[in-house]
């Protein structure tokens, strides 16, 4: 096996892990965005998301440390959900170049 090879390989390994461990990651992130509703003076904030056909809305409450924690995690799922999505691209390209190789 050529050096190159192997070095495919590693990668094509590294790769492998690295998705699973930010799909792992992302079981425990939230999805789905805030929606806030006013009633009155008074403003709700609600975590909206798709559970199969159904759309559910949780409560997240008026604490705005908590809805500032969910924002953060929301955007923290979004970026592991990019990076996912740039390493199975890669992992495409690893395997071009094995077939080639």
């Amino acid at each position: 096996m050529s050096l190159i090879s192997a070095l495919i390989k590693k990668e094509s390994i590294r790769n492998q892990k690295m998705i699973s461990e930010y799909e792992k990651e992302l079981e425990s992130l939230p999805k789905g965005s805030i929606k806030t509703k006013v009633i009155g003076n008074n403003c709700y904030y609600y975590l909206n998301y798709r559970d199969g056909k159904k759309v559910v809305s949780k409560y997240i409450g008026k604490d705005e440390s908590n809805i500032e924690y969910v924002k953060d995690q929301l955007a923290k799922r979004h970026h592991i959900e990019l990076m996912i999505k740039h390493l199975k691209s890669e992992q495409l390209q690893i395997k071009k170049l094995e077939a080639i190789l």
